[in-house]
């Protein structure tokens, strides 16, 4: 990572003063207030208005904390967990929020959310931007426990929203329920228990007409 990138830039105001470090921290920190604006297809259950990145991310964090007895791992960092679901979300200040069942604008995806994390991350001293991309990049190799963990209650928390909104995103956009199943498989390899309560859950919305069975052949 090019260390250039965490000297403030011109519009970085230090007030006078000469804690260069605290100064692109702070600078940092004021960025990603932006995430609150970048507003995700699914929907808060009570005024039905679109859910934002940064409650998204809260919800996550919280869901683990409720949640990580039932994660796959018998020894989870949950402390670890948590840190990659606060900062994998960060890259789409620039990127954008990218709806899971749009497979055209998925296929670029990682790309321009690996630019974002170069310039979002990089505002950072370098120890630190160093370490926020090291947790980006366990996070969407999803290979460790602790990632795996993470990335399944990354989707399962747009399944539980769906279902408690009489499937408001997936109506919108036409998903049906093969789609929702072969997306989200993976909520399997961080929590088998997740996995088998999200097939009853989606079953239900089916039968409640909320999602649209699979197409027949």
């Amino acid at each position: 990572m090019d260390s250039g990138l965490a000297k403030p830039g011109p519009r970085t105001p230090t007030y006078g003063m000469v804690n260069l470090r605290l100064a692109q921290q702070i600078e940092f920190i004021a960025e990603v207030d932006k995430l609150k604006d970048i507003f995700r297809q699914t929907v808060t259950t009570q005024s039905r208005r679109a859910e934002n990145d940064a409650e998204h991310s809260w919800h996550l964090c919280l869901c683990v904390i409720v949640l990580a007895e039932h994660a796959n791992h018998p020894s989870l960092d949950v402390l670890r967990v948590l840190k990659m679901l606060i900062v994998h979300d960060l890259v789409e200040i620039d990127a954008g929020d990218t709806f899971a069942y749009d497979t055209a604008r998925m296929a670029g995806q990682h790309a321009r959310e690996a630019l974002a994390a170069e310039r979002i991350f990089g505002l950072l001293p370098p120890d630190q931007a160093k370490d926020f991309r090291a947790l980006w990049d366990e996070f969407e190799e999803v290979k460790t426990p602790e990632a795996r963990f993470a990335a399944a209650v990354d989707r399962f928390q747009p399944m539980l929203l769906n279902c408690r909104t009489e499937g408001a995103a997936w109506q919108r956009h036409g998903v049906t329920h093969d789609r929702v199943l072969a997306r989200n498989a993976h909520v399997a390899g961080g929590s088998l228990a997740l996995w088998e309560y999200a097939i009853r859950m989606v079953q239900q919305a089916v039968d409640d007409g909320h999602l649209a069975p699979k197409p027949e052949a």
